[in-house]
């Protein structure tokens, strides 16, 4: 089980928004690219002033930028804008991301440096394995229990606990680890995907 599961209802719910971009000419590949550029702006935020108040931005910007991934999507498949430049576009931007917006955490004090590079690692593997699948002529592997939208709750929960409770600081190492160990999961569940003989 992983949030993607519920992500036809989330789109859903983007649809008004979505009808308002394409008639104002938005492509796919704009809303992908401004996501992009908005999580490189975010995290070099966070980098450059590492404090608690900082980090309450993080789990704001993680439901735009996932409410962003879901209407660039969208506006590729409904509106005859897919292209090889936006799969690209695609994979590149979320793993850039993640590296801008995750490994901020370790500047943090009382971070375990090392843990949230690994935390950052496993999270670059894990959509690598996802995208080797289609290699394998299978569809790209999605599995959990620490896909894109779970991290995103996972560290933008984190994000808030820092701002609101300074004491949550104690336990980075903890929770890195945990994260890590699901993303070695969810390596494994995608390549097991991507092995499975077709039925």
């Amino acid at each position: 089980m992983t949030l993607y599961d519920i992500k036809p209802r989330f789109q859903a719910l983007l649809r008004p928004c979505l009808v308002w971009l394409y008639q104002r000419g938005i492509t796919a590949n704009q809303v992908t690219s401004f996501t992009l550029i908005a999580s490189l702006g975010v995290g070099c935020l966070m980098m450059l002033y590492p404090s608690r108040i900082i980090f309450a931005l993080l789990p704001v910007f993680l439901f735009i930028r996932m409410a962003l991934n879901a209407i660039d999507g969208m506006l590729a498949r409904e509106f005859n804008q897919q292209s090889s430049l936006g799969a690209l576009l695609n994979e590149i931007g979320d793993v850039v991301s993640d590296i801008a917006l995750y490994l901020p955490f370790a500047l943090l004090p009382l971070a375990r440096p090392e843990l949230v590079i690994l935390a950052v690692f496993l999270a670059l593997l894990s959509e690598f394995c996802g995208v080797m699948a289609q290699t394998l002529e299978r569809p790209r592997g999605y599995q959990g229990p620490m896909g894109k939208s779970d991290r995103a709750l996972l560290f933008g929960a984190y994000g808030l606990a820092i701002a609101v409770w300074p004491g949550s600081l104690a336990y980075s190492g903890w929770l890195f680890a945990f994260a890590s160990l699901l993303l070695l999961w969810t390596c494994v569940n995608r390549c097991r995907a991507a092995l499975k003989p077709e039925a």
